[in-house]
């Protein structure tokens, strides 16, 4: 689903010039379940930026779903966006003053989808995860747990193969964090590709494989224990 080769990405303010990624290369399938650790400044934000085309590499391939992704045209990127991807955010990213409902319909507005459509769709996805009566609330009227899960709910309704989630249990208690956990692994069984990145092991370790980056490279991709064991011993 997605394949990235030689990717780098510099940023550049004047004569200074600072490398984010060099020459990543990953293939991530589909149905995967992908943990991206490093820490603060290793490029797993930029590299996540650049896989949700929110940003574009320097120079490199990128590869989603069989198209090449950095020759396209800023429409055709938030077509993308907007269609293959949904995003969560470690902030939430809710508009404040609108409802759980509204929040979650926003995506949908993009896409035309029609009125009464949004609306089934909203509620559809809130009560998958558990805020069905919860729809009419504005997020100061939410706790944090619930707020990530109208974001979780937002980054479903139109559909998406992969999710991005950067974070999303930063500003969360561990059992909200564990709830929180528990949907991205119904979603990953369900046949949505996962990919999230975190500082925590415990986070990462939830996930199937493991991707560390370290002063914009890659220096580690594996299955975590349980995975491998799995492999080595399917039985």
């Amino acid at each position: 689903m997605i394949e990235i080769k030689n990717l780098s990405k510099i940023y550049k303010t004047g004569n200074i010039s600072v490398t984010a990624l060099k020459n990543v290369t990953l293939k991530i399938e589909k149905g995967e379940f992908v943990g991206i650790m490093g820490p603060s400044g290793s490029g797993k934000s930029t590299f996540m930026n650049i896989i949700g085309c929110l940003d574009r590499p320097t120079s490199g391939l990128y590869v989603l779903d069989d198209k090449t992704i950095e020759n396209m045209s800023d429409n055709e990127l938030a077509e993308v966006r907007n269609n293959k991807i949904g995003f969560v955010f470690q902030s939430f990213n809710l508009l404040p003053r609108t409802s759980a409902l509204k929040n979650v319909e926003l995506p949908m507005v993009y896409a035309k989808v029609s009125a009464k459509e949004r609306r089934s769709r909203a509620l559809e996805a809130l009560d998958w995860v558990g805020l069905g009566d919860r729809t009419h609330h504005n997020p100061n009227e939410l706790s944090g747990g619930q707020k990530q899960r109208v974001a979780i709910a937002r980054s479903l309704v139109n559909q998406p193969a992969i999710i991005l989630a950067d974070e999303p249990t930063g500003n969360l208690d561990t059992k909200s964090g564990e709830e929180v956990m528990e949907i991205f692994k119904k979603l990953n069984k369900d046949g949505v590709t996962i990919i999230l990145v975190t500082h925590e092991r415990d986070i990462a370790e939830q996930s199937k494989r493991i991707v560390t980056f370290r002063d914009g490279e890659i220096i580690s991709d594996e299955l975590n224990d349980r995975e491998a064991k799995l492999k080595s011993d399917p039985a």
